[in-house]
């Protein structure tokens, strides 16, 4: 069972609509639920907007369930002193089951119940509060014509008005967060029980303003025994970051390694090092061409180095030497600047039986007789190679972009793109792997079938997209792979702290414009605030 203070659970459009079958069957009548949610609804209003008393509020409501809750909302409405009027989109003969139950309710307790028609659309004035319960989380495809105007009305009141949408903007998807040519552009969504899945994808930000869940009374055991599949990173996940002590040594911090670098990309294998430091690790080593070595080290007295060969290239004889060492690591990330010519691929191909074998065996396991090898971190041309040399890859970490995961996958970069959840899950069981597929909201999933975990990230910042970037990313991820952590989990946590590194830079650079090293030296920052944040 996923932790939920360090998880939030994101429900698919089905999940939701078993939890409510489940509880239905249970006794837990959608009345009941649709009077909870709308009770929840107010609730977030008066903590967001103080006294409704005398508040002027429209409430726009469809013939399902979405709507009931828009029409239990406006009875609530008026019991807390605001001004309501109720417009159905269908004659009232149409709200049939839980949506009638709630509109007779309305109507006995003397809510102004109207037929939204062009004419009254048009005669609209502008209330304080506009309630939109139009379309639900079902919706597939575009919304029919009529909706459609009806979803320009609310954005027309909006204009001026505080909008409130019924857990989720309608015409948002629920499954994908694709906005559809008209939908409601909300100041506030409160979705009920969990939020939904397409809620937290970067597509929907929009017009979702600020997301609040709220908790409708859906039985732990049917949330138990019917889990979602999706769940979002959490502040909580600081509760499993590697501790530390006063008697900590660099040795006991992690060594990590660092294999990459070539003429013209040594910055990146610096990056992903200096992120590394910066992410806790006691002791970074960077694995490179003996020729590039002086340029590489330059300035950075913190990383140490290994020359590998003769020369500036890489070449297949470097391997052996490096997989002699490699038992000194507690982890490796390869691939940053590491280059795509013939020789970055023969020294990659032969190396690669050491990051091949499953590495499940935790690092605290080791004994000077049974020292094994350490866990990878694939990322950059190490995915260029990976995707014309395809192999399993069970207990690694892999972080590629849209770019990398289309080269690997046989896909085009739309293709990938477009349905984002699927992708990383195809990566992950394809490898083996714990799969991170970077960009706004990225997304990662562990090897486990069709019904893998994916774990969504709340981060969609401008200022990570810049070159280098990625390496700083895997440098963190490396560090925490390099003490003992599960690649999954190092994986969610150096993801979550990457992008509020990122959020940080974003304070200093509203307008984009930083470097990479930046995101890198807000590291300790982020940590502190993430810490402070959850004690």
């Amino acid at each position: 069972m996923i932790d939920t203070l360090l998880f939030s659970p994101l429900l698919t459009p089905t999940e939701m609509n078993a939890w409510d079958k489940a509880s239905s069957a249970m006794g837990l009548k959608t009345e009941l639920l649709m009077e909870n949610a709308s009770r929840e609804a107010l609730h977030a209003l008066e903590d967001k907007l103080g006294d409704l008393s005398g508040k002027t509020a429209i409430c726009f409501a469809g013939p399902g369930n979405n709507g009931g809750d828009a029409i239990a909302l406006s009875r609530h409405l008026q019991d807390a002193g605001a001004e309501v009027t109720l417009f159905l989109t269908r004659p009232g003969k149409a709200y049939t089951g839980a949506p009638g139950f709630h509109l007779r309710l309305a109507k006995r307790a003397g809510v102004e119940v109207k037929l939204l028609t062009p004419s009254e659309a048009d005669k609209l004035d502008c209330p304080d509060i506009v309630v939109d319960g139009l379309l639900g989380t079902g919706l597939t495809g575009k919304p029919r014509p009529e909706y459609r105007a009806h979803i320009d009305t609310v954005n027309r009141l909006g204009e001026r008005a505080f909008v409130l949408s019924l857990d989720i903007p309608s015409g948002l998807s629920g499954l994908s967060g694709a906005p559809s040519q008209s939908t409601v552009i909300a100041e506030m969504t409160v979705s009920f029980e969990a939020a939904k899945l397409g809620l937290c994808l970067p597509q929907a930000s929009p017009y979702v303003g600020e997301l609040v869940v709220r908790q409708i009374g859906i039985p732990r055991s049917i949330r138990e025994k019917l889990p979602p599949v999706h769940h979002l990173l959490t502040p909580g996940l600081a509760l499993l970051l590697p501790g530390f002590d006063s008697s900590m040594h660099k040795g006991a911090a992690g060594k990590l390694l660092i294999v990459g670098g070539s003429p013209g990309l040594t910055g990146a294998p610096v990056l992903a090092a200096m992120g590394a430091l910066r992410a806790g690790s006691g002791l970074v080593t960077v694995a490179c061409p003996r020729g590039i070595e002086p340029t590489l080290k330059s300035g950075y007295p913190d990383v140490m180095t290994m020359p590998l060969g003769e020369g500036e290239s890489w070449n297949a004889a470097m391997a052996s030497t490096l997989i002699e060492r490699l038992p000194q690591f507690d982890a490796v990330v390869l691939g940053p600047g590491i280059g795509r010519d013939s020789g970055a691929s023969s020294f990659l191909s032969a190396l690669a039986p050491a990051f091949a074998e499953n590495r499940a065996q935790p690092q605290s396991a080791r004994t000077p007789d049974n020292a094994g090898l350490p866990k990878f971190v694939l990322d950059a041309d190490a995915l260029f190679w990976l995707a014309e040399n395809p192999s399993p890859l069970p207990g690694a970490v892999i972080t590629p972009h849209p770019g990398e995961a289309a080269r690997i996958l046989g896909k085009t970069v739309p293709e990938v793109e477009a349905d984002r959840l699927a992708a990383v899950r195809e990566l992950a069981n394809r490898l083996g792997a714990a799969a991170v597929l970077k960009g706004p909201g990225t997304v990662i999933c562990q090897a486990g079938g069709p019904s893998s975990q994916v774990f969504v990230s709340p981060f969609a910042e401008p200022n990570l997209a810049v070159g280098g970037s990625g390496d700083v990313l895997s440098g963190i991820v490396g560090s925490l792979l390099a003490r003992a952590l599960s690649p999954l989990l190092a994986a969610c946590l150096g993801v979550y702290w990457h992008g509020l590194a990122g959020r940080l830079v974003s304070g200093e650079f509203p307008y984009r414009g930083n470097l990479a090293s930046e995101i890198v030296q807000a590291l300790p920052r982020a940590l502190t605030e993430w810490l402070d944040a959850e004690s």
